[in-house]
Parts: C-alpha cells; sequence; structure tokens
C-alpha cells in the first residue's frame, strides 16, 4: 500500500521513479540502482546488531543488504534515504552516543537526509506519513525530490496524521517514532 501510493504520488508529478520490488528487489539489483539514484526509499523489513553495527540492514528477496555493503559502495550524489522499516534509528545503550544505527550509517555513506524510526511502525499508518511527507516534499521542490526541506516535510507529515487520525495514546506511537537526520 505505501508503495503504490507513492508511486501514484510521484507519477502524479512527472517525478521519474523505479520501483524494485519481490524478485527485482535483490541485493545486488539494489545496490546497483543506489548508485543510480539519489533518493531512496525502503519499505521492507530492518534488522539492527547491536554487537556488529556493519552487519545491520534491509532484508530483500535474496537476503540482506547489509549497512557494510552500503558504505563500500561510495554513492556519488546520494541525497536522501527515507527507510520505512522498523528500528532503522534505534540506538543502544551500550553503544558510544547510541549513534550506530542503520539512519546514522546512511548518513556515513553519504545521505545528506535520512528519515528513519526509532522503534516499529505499524504497516497501517506507514503509508500515510509517506505520502503526507513527500506530497509536502514535492510541493516546495520544483526538481523533483531532494533532501531539501526533508525535516519540513517530515514535520508536516506528522501533523497531517495528527489532524485527521487525534492524538490518543494509540495514535501517538504512530508518528512520534518518525525522525530526521542530516540537512
Amino acid at each position: 500500500m505505501e508503495v503504490r501510493a507513492i508511486q501514484q504520488l510521484l507519477a502524479n508529478h512527472n517525478v521519474q521513479h523505479l520501483c524494485l520490488e519481490s524478485k527485482n528487489a535483490t541485493v545486488n539489483e539494489v545496490k546497483t540502482k543506489m548508485n543510480a539514484h539519489s533518493c531512496i526509499h525502503f519499505a521492507c523489513h530492518a534488522a539492527q546488531d547491536t554487537t556488529n553495527p556493519l552487519q545491520s540492514g534491509f532484508y530483500l528477496h535474496d537476503g540482506r543488504l547489509e549497512l557494510s555493503a552500503i558504505i563500500k559502495e561510495q554513492l556519488v550524489g546520494a541525497d536522501l534515504a527515507f527507510l520505512s522499516a522498523c528500528q532503522t534509528s534505534t540506538g543502544d545503550e551500550k553503544l558510544s552516543e547510541e549513534a550506530v544505527h542503520l539512519a546514522g550509517g546512511m548518513l556515513a555513506a553519504g545521505y545528506r537526509g535520512v528519515v528513519a524510526t526509532m522503534w516499529s511502525i505499524g504497516d497501517r499508518y506507514g503509508p500515510e506519513i509517506a505520502e503526507d511527507f513527500y506530497s509536502n516534499l514535492i510541493a516546495d521542490d520544483k526538481n523533483g525530490l531532494s533532501s531539501d526541506g526533508a525535516a519540513r516535510a517530515l514535520h508536516y507529515a506528522t501533523q497531517q496524521i495528527r489532524q485527521r487520525r487525534g492524538d490518543s495514546e494509540e495514535l501517538l506511537l504512530t508518528w512520534v517514532p518518525y525522525v530526521h537526520f542530516g540537512v
């Protein structure tokens, strides 16, 4: 549902994009396409390895794309990464400054801005957050997608879901986990 909402929004605004799903979302194909695109959106499962943070990664069709492999790619032009996966910015009290997580790793890989989650997110509201985020980002960026304005767009998305759904304790847990790192 999240991927479809984003695809439709980007198509409606004539923003070129590529979607890798199912058998097309392999570790090698995703790494290759990451080198060709400045903005990425992961809508998948992820895992953080607190004992070896560089082995944290995203689960794809044929395995896990580890942070160490992403960093080795030396991505040129990497700009924005939206990590719509559970716990992509969860730290660990044993790790220095809690900065060793997937979001921090994506910054180390060269992305200027990263949207991530501090804990598990529900599939029910993720598409709303993503659609509001991108609609706001596109409205202000005449060149397509960039990390410029990503923090503002995330703030807008969380405000929108709060207005539509309310501020109950249950719904608080749907928007609070989303954070922005970078410029």
